[in-house]
């Protein structure tokens, strides 16, 4: 009797002990990385700005409406862009190029430089909108037209600019297809140009290869 009692007596330390309750999970709701055939980490080109990628894929409230956008970086240029999910049509965007496109604007790097006989602002303009195209092969046909070879003379102060802008939206998307980085995919772009013929007078179709400077 006498050891009952003395086990009744300890037992209230014991009943006020409570069991550690498990952490309560919040269930989340998984984000969403596939919209439109594009998903987040996948490396795109937006015509305007050239390689980019998608970092996630995000919801906004935009009065009252739910708005669904692919947030893009552009790590060379410091740059986020947001981009609605439903228009990635109407703006553009695309998937890399595939590796035979890829050939084929290598190719076209080899050709004869077409340069038509008008003003250079008109050229210009045309030189601009191939390079925001997205298009990778009308961008290295800008390429083409304004490389200028050691042995040829230097260029104007805009084409120069010009020709920097295509050979840099070329050789970004060389790089991410290819997997290389971007110095040695502009090392293969220089050796596809210098494997093209000289610049001549031969004309083309209504165009003819000149050796003029930009106004």
């Amino acid at each position: 009797m006498t050891s009952k009692k003395k086990t009744a007596a300890r037992s209230p330390q014991r009943a006020i002990e409570r069991p550690i309750p498990e952490p309560v999970v919040e269930k989340s709701i998984p984000k969403t990385t596939q919209r439109q055939g594009f998903k987040t980490n996948e490396f795109i080109v937006y015509p305007t700005h050239g390689v980019g990628q998608i970092v996630s894929i995000e919801e906004q409230e935009v009065a009252g409406h739910k708005l669904e956008l692919f947030v893009i970086t552009f790590v060379k240029d410091k740059m986020t862009l947001r981009v609605p999910t439903a228009k990635i049509a109407s703006v553009g965007m695309r998937k890399l190029a595939e590796p035979p496109i890829v050939k084929k604007a290598l190719e076209t790097l080899k050709g004869r430089a077409r340069v038509k006989r008008t003003m250079w602002s008109r050229r210009a303009q045309e030189y601009e909108a191939k390079i925001n195209s997205g298009d990778i092969v009308a961008i290295s046909e800008v390429v083409r037209d304004l490389y200028r070879s050691e042995q040829q003379p230097e260029q104007s102060y805009s084409e120069r600019q010009l020709y920097e802008a295509a050979l840099d939206r070329l050789s970004r998307e060389i790089s991410a297809v290819q997997r290389i980085t971007e110095t040695e995919a502009i090392k293969e772009i220089e050796a596809a140009l210098a494997k093209g013929p000289r610049r001549g007078p031969k004309p083309d179709d209504g165009e003819a290869v000149v050796e003029d400077e930009a106004a």
